[in-house]
């Protein structure tokens, strides 16, 4: 290897490796800030979703109504805090004079935190499994609306997190018959149908299409059962 070429390298590495240090410290400082804001906030419900979605559109109207509904019941709304669904369900949850929690996190494009995150409830993240973490320790329920990428990952990280008894399990909606029915038949006809999930593991999430059908189940779910933090 030419000299100068191997120089750079090692010096690269070095660099590296001093940078990956002080990340733990950042990495550490977010869990914490997280855990101090969070374990105080009381029974919450996560609302996943696009953050792609337009004011007046269904999804988003529904996000709002069902936030509305949960935060009625007493249930705090925590969300990604960005727009979209996320803003929606902020919206919700302030409108019905409920908790109104943003997880937001720093990306090149389309996040923002939005308007109607209390003030003393929006925390931003650099790390995306910090938040993830934030949002099943501190929620008692969720709700998966019409998402993208990120809103799969989140859903997956729920499910295999039931799944395995990392923590108990929880009430799960995906909203949408229509939009999650191919995907429903995809875990059934192909995941299933190769043995990598088992017929029990379908049973870990509803599926609903309206307000009142999300909130019923969330409150028939606890009818018998204590709220408590996950793990």
């Amino acid at each position: 290897m030419n000299a100068t070429l191997k120089t750079l390298k090692e010096r690269h590495w070095k660099e590296s490796n001093g940078h990956s240090s002080w990340q733990i410290f950042k990495i550490m400082a977010e869990f914490v800030e997280g855990f101090e804001a969070l374990s105080k906030i009381g029974p919450c419900i996560s609302i996943f979703g696009s953050a792609r979605t337009k004011p007046g559109t269904h999804y988003y109207e529904l996000s709002a109504e069902i936030a509305r509904r949960l935060s009625e019941e007493g249930f705090g709304i925590i969300t990604g805090g960005g727009p979209g669904i996320m803003e929606a369900a902020n919206q919700g949850a302030l409108q019905a004079e409920g908790k109104s929690v943003g997880l937001n996190i720093d990306l090149p494009f389309e996040q923002r935190p939005n308007e109607y995150i209390d003030k003393d409830k929006l925390l931003n993240f650099d790390y995306f499994f910090v938040r993830k973490v934030m949002f099943t320790k501190y929620s008692q329920g969720f709700v998966m609306m019409p998402g993208g990428f990120g809103t799969l990952d989140e859903f997956f990280e729920v499910a295999t997190l039931m799944q395995t008894e990392k923590f108990k399990q929880m009430p799960m909606v995906l909203v949408g018959r229509k939009y999650w029915l191919g995907l429903m038949a995809w875990l059934e006809d192909v995941m299933l149908a190769e043995g990598n999930i088992h017929a029990d593991d379908l049973s870990l999430f509803e599926i609903a299409d309206t307000a009142e059908d999300v909130v019923q189940y969330m409150l028939e779910y606890y009818r018998t059962r204590q709220l408590a933090p996950n793990f």
